[in-house]
């Protein structure tokens, strides 16, 4: 497969990244002003294509909103708006992800979806409850009690929400170790962050630690290097200053140089006698602890297959860091009529998969699904789901189908308001939708043929495809305004208004960008069929015939394609290879996205991490936990570090700091309404 890098034939680009289930979302500083665009489609042609940042329809009843909060004098991206009520006062209401990401505060479970029960240094009996409004793309809750209440200063300056929480004191940090429990083996740690007082706090996932060699003392024996796993870091930041003991007491000592001497003095002494390595000393779960900015920052070394799960508790107020192999906690809540978010465990055998999902039900006012991509300007790009979401206003959504990661081009379908914006390959698996609520499922085929005056057919392979191979491609403004060869030696004939207007040879790749006629289309010939340019002389009138197989894709204005194929009718019909997936992708323990539709007619996507001490599942696995989900029929979409659920500014699933960046996703979309709580 020349010039072919689908993420599953280089799976190692990313599978390899020992990603924890940890559910805690960290803040993420996104350069897109999701509150300033809209979702606005125009016509060229009948192709769909995305205007991004163009002015949002102003908020009705809102004094003010924002897409920024300074907390304590730092600037993030958050939403939040302010509203005048009828006894004059004015109410604060920020995104519910803004407010979990940056404050840390925990979401209880919840039926409905008017009122959020939350947990932040308080009883988890007797929950605070926020009322929700859903305005735009987001969930706001009410939080003006809760910051009272909290001691904060609250003030809007123009696109800021200005937050100042009072002044906290870290009095003590206490780290105990855990026996293990039988049903988890891995040993388990727990450190307690005393405060005087609540104060915010975010969880961040870092990178993998490099671990230190120890050089042998014997020169002559190489110094063995790990096969384990590499420890990865994680911050707990916290709005308060530590007390200076507690920064002595976590501060790094320089490693010592290990003795040299002695032990080549014994081999001397008694050479065949092995002495036997020392084990090197474990390394410290608190690796420092520093005041940055009126900040504590707690920096961790946490093993392969342990994330930390962090709560809070009052009387005294409390940070609860645990260690676990098992940090997910269910949750259970109806975020909007129609949309539920869930995650638990799934017993698969004796493995046991975190999965996070959202429920749809799509007959509920005005919930509907829309393919999304990364650029407003044509097919080639990536972008992190969250700001591809965000610029589409897209309540919620889920990355899609594969794309080739170095020219970030897709490599399988889309298909938007009945218009292919790019074809399938290698008849893998796909879904397809219509505005109604109905779903498709199959392995998807889309055969185009090119028509000739004289009634020479010649089939069309590609359509706005990053999949190259010998034979026809096509390439509409759809891809872009120009397209640049993808191969050497291409021949590229222009056609407008169904007429062949001119040949060009492409050269080498990337050499040249040929832009596409509005009124018409790019034909490149690649390699054998280049001699097909001879039967395509200038002035040729053709015309094109197009179909899909099966025949049932082209009653769906909405296509995703995918792969493999996990679930129809209830059974497992996995064909990774007949879909022609690699063994190593077919093989590998990774992140999975997965969607599916269930008995009762509901959508369900979901993202499934790391089993409790292990790797993802592998394909068959995934298909037997969709099985297990009550799904119908069921798809495999990309995955790995491309595994994105998102739900109103927010990752469900990951810290944004872990997830990369992806070529196109599905999109959840709440229509306005006139009454209601919706704006």
């Amino acid at each position: 497969m020349p010039n072919c890098c689908q993420s599953e034939i280089s799976v190692r680009r990313f599978f390899r990244a020992t990603v924890s289930p940890i559910l805690l979302t960290v803040l993420y500083l996104t350069t897109t002003c999701a509150t300033n665009a809209q979702e606005s489609l125009k016509t060229t042609k009948s192709i769909p294509r995305l205007i991004s940042q163009s002015p949002a329809p102003p908020l009705t009843g809102v004094a003010s909103s924002g897409n920024q909060i300074s907390l304590n004098g730092r600037t993030l991206a958050g939403t939040w708006l302010q509203r005048p009520e009828k006894s004059g006062q004015v109410t604060t209401n920020i995104s519910d992800g803004a407010f979990r990401q940056l404050i840390g505060v925990n979401f209880l479970n919840s039926s409905n979806s008017a009122k959020q029960p939350i947990q932040w240094f308080s009883s988890l009996t007797q929950p605070l409850v926020l009322a929700t409004r859903l305005v735009g793309a987001y969930r706001y809750l009410d939080i003006t009690n809760f910051a009272q209440t909290s001691g904060w200063q609250i003030q809007a300056n123009g696109n800021t929400l200005l937050i100042s929480t009072p002044k906290t004191q870290i009095t003590n940090i206490v780290q105990s170790q855990e026996p293990p429990e039988a049903s988890t083996p891995l040993q388990q740690a727990r450190i307690l962050v005393d405060l005087d007082r609540p104060t915010p706090w975010q969880v961040a996932q870092g990178s993998a630690i490099a671990k230190l060699q120890t050089p042998s003392s014997d020169p002559d024996t190489p110094t063995p290097k790990s096969t384990a796993p590499p420890n990865r870091q994680w911050t707990i930041t916290l709005d308060g200053i530590a007390d200076p003991v507690l920064i002595e007491r976590y501060t790094p000592q320089l490693p010592v140089a290990p003795p040299t001497l002695l032990p080549n003095l014994l081999k001397q002494l008694s050479p065949a006698t092995p002495t036997e390595p020392i084990p090197p000393a474990p390394e410290p779960l608190i690796q420092k602890v520093e005041v940055v900015k009126n900040q504590t920052i707690i920096s961790l070394g946490v093993p392969f297959g342990l994330s930390p799960q962090v709560t809070t508790v009052a009387n005294p107020n409390r940070l609860i860091i645990d260690i676990r192999p098992d940090p997910l906690e269910e949750r259970d809540i109806t975020w909007v009529p129609g949309l539920r978010w869930r995650q638990h465990y799934v017993n698969l055998g004796t493995e046991r998969f975190p999965m996070v999902w959202l429920e749809v039900n799509p007959r509920k006012f005005g919930l509907t699904f829309k393919p999304m991509w990364a650029s407003p300007s044509g097919l080639a790009g990536t972008a992190p789901l969250i700001q591809t979401a965000q610029r589409y206003l897209a309540v919620a959504g889920i990355n899609g189908g594969y794309f080739n990661r170095n020219n970030r081009l897709p490599l399988g379908a889309i298909r938007r308001d009945s218009q292919w914006l790019s074809g399938p390959i290698l008849n893998r698996g796909a879904i397809a939708w219509n505005d109604s609520g109905q779903f498709y499922f199959g392995r998807l085929t889309l055969e185009e043929t090119l028509i000739t005056a004289n009634d020479q057919r010649l089939p069309i392979l590609f359509f706005n495809s990053g999949y190259v191979q010998s034979g026809i491609a096509r390439y509409t403004t759809a891809w872009g305004s120009t397209y640049t060869p993808l191969t050497d030696n291409e021949i590229i004939l222009v056609v407008e208004k169904d007429q062949i207007t001119n040949q060009l040879p492409g050269g080498k790749v990337g050499a040249t960008a040929v832009p596409i006629p509005q009124d018409g289309y790019l034909l490149t010939l690649r390699a054998n069929a280049t001699s097909a340019a001879s039967q395509l002389p200038i002035g040729s009138a053709v015309s094109i015939s197009s179909a899909t197989i099966p025949a049932d894709f082209s009653r769906y204005p909405y296509i995703i394609g995918a792969g493999p194929l996990l679930v129809q009718n209830r059974q497992i019909v996995l064909d990774a290879k007949g879909e022609k997936f690699s063994n190593a992708f077919i093989a590998e323990k990774a992140i999975r996205s997965g969607i599916c539709t269930t008995t009762t007619g509901t959508l369900i996507i979901t993202a499934t991490h790391n089993r409790v001490g292990g790797y993802g599942p592998n394909l068959a696995e995934h298909a037997q936990l969709m099985q297990l989900m009550g799904c119908v029929d069921a798809l495999n979409l990309d995955g790995g570090s491309s595994t994105s659920l998102y739900l109103g500014g927010q990752l469900l699933d990951r810290s944004p700091s872990t997830a990369a960046r992806v070529h196109n996703g599905i999109g959840i979309f709440l229509q306005p309404r006139k009454s209601g709580n919706r704006e």
